[in-house]
């Protein structure tokens, strides 16, 4: 009986190549792969700069007055960088702080009422001022731009308005002397003395609203749906994201920081001046995009944007510090924003480069 020959077909080797996702990859190319790197990089520059420029800069008191201004962008800067991630911008909030400031401040003396109740009042008016954005803006498709710029000059004009209306001036009544003042000052005005060096309590502010956001950026759902909403609004809506609730959640989360930076102006000085505030946004909008948030949406972090806070307060204060012409402030504000689009493009493209 003859035995029947099996021939055997050797099958050609398959790729395996790697899924991309799955490969390790090297600390270095992790750390090109993050948006801070460029303002972290130009951070480190400005310091060195203004060490030599400047002989006071170093002194403590003076890194202490540094890390005051750069709080009081900061803790706009960051919820705005997580608007511009979501892919969308408000140029409403810098008239907004004051908004936040004046409510609480009128409604405490008009009502001759406890200045906690005016900061409750001022919260609830504020978020509705953030959540009156987002929704417009989820109705009617408008870009976040033109919506946002029509609240900029609707509460400018209710700033003053009211604030004439109401008091006869352009600025509020003072109200240091009415019950409560003193314990919301030290909620929102505060300052501590670590090693014989004030510290605002903007300061911690900054840092927890720095720390809170970049935890929900990196460890929570909603992190992963700011994300994608940036990138891509539409194929995140198809994957089930919620995306309209989303980008109210982000504007009602600028809303908030508004209303912490509005009560730290008010009970820093007791009094507001109703023109307060306009062009600040552009400040925060900068100190985000500084910090490596694109302006198309979808990339960025909220430590970028504290670090991008950070080098205008080193920059503003420096100036005063080395004794030059603060009229030049704003040239650097712009030179900082191209030199610093630059070097986050160029190290995105060198990030994408090296996977």
């Amino acid at each position: 009986m003859s035995g029947a020959r099996v021939s055997v077909r050797k099958e050609a080797p398959a790729d395996r190549t790697p899924d991309e996702r799955l490969l390790r990859r090297s600390p270095g190319r992790r750390l090109l792969g993050r948006p801070e790197l460029g303002a972290v990089v130009g951070a480190i520059a400005v310091f060195v700069f203004f060490s030599f420029a400047a002989d006071s800069f170093l002194r403590a008191s003076s890194l202490s007055t540094v890390l005051y201004a750069s709080s009081t962008i900061g803790i706009m800067a960051v919820p705005v960088a997580l608007l511009m991630i979501g892919g969308e911008f408000d140029l409403s909030a810098g008239v907004m702080v004051v908004s936040s400031a004046l409510v609480s401040s009128m409604f405490s003396y008009q009502m001759t009422a406890n200045t906690w109740v005016g900061v409750g009042v001022s919260l609830l008016v504020t978020l509705a001022i953030g959540f009156f954005n987002g929704f417009l803006l989820t109705r009617t498709k408008l870009p976040s731009f033109i919506i946002t710029l029509g609240t900029f000059f609707m509460l400018t004009g209710l700033n003053l308005g009211f604030t004439k209306l109401i008091s006869g001036t352009v600025s509020t009544k003072t109200i240091g002397d009415m019950e409560g003042f003193d314990s919301a000052r030290v909620l929102f005005a505060s300052h501590l003395t670590i090693g014989g060096v004030d510290v605002q309590v903007t300061i911690l502010w900054w840092i927890a609203l720095v720390a809170l956001a970049t935890w929900i950026l990196l460890r929570t759902r909603v992190g992963n749906w700011i994300f994608a909403v940036g990138g891509n609004a539409d194929a995140a809506r198809a994957v089930g994201v919620p995306v309209n609730k989303t980008k109210i959640g982000l504007y009602m989360g600028v809303a908030l920081a508004a209303w912490i930076s509005g009560q730290h102006l008010l009970f820093s000085y007791d009094a507001i001046q109703s023109g307060e505030g306009v062009g600040n946004e552009f400040l925060y909008i900068i100190a985000a995009a500084v910090g490596g948030c694109l302006m198309t949406g979808g990339y960025g972090s909220a430590i970028g944007a504290a670090v991008g806070a950070f080098i205008f307060g080193m920059t503003s204060k420096g100036i005063v510090y080395a004794q030059w012409n603060p009229d030049w402030y704003k040239f650097f504000l712009g030179a900082m924003l191209l030199l610093a689009t630059l070097l986050n493009a160029w190290v995105r493209k060198r990030a994408e480069a090296s996977r």
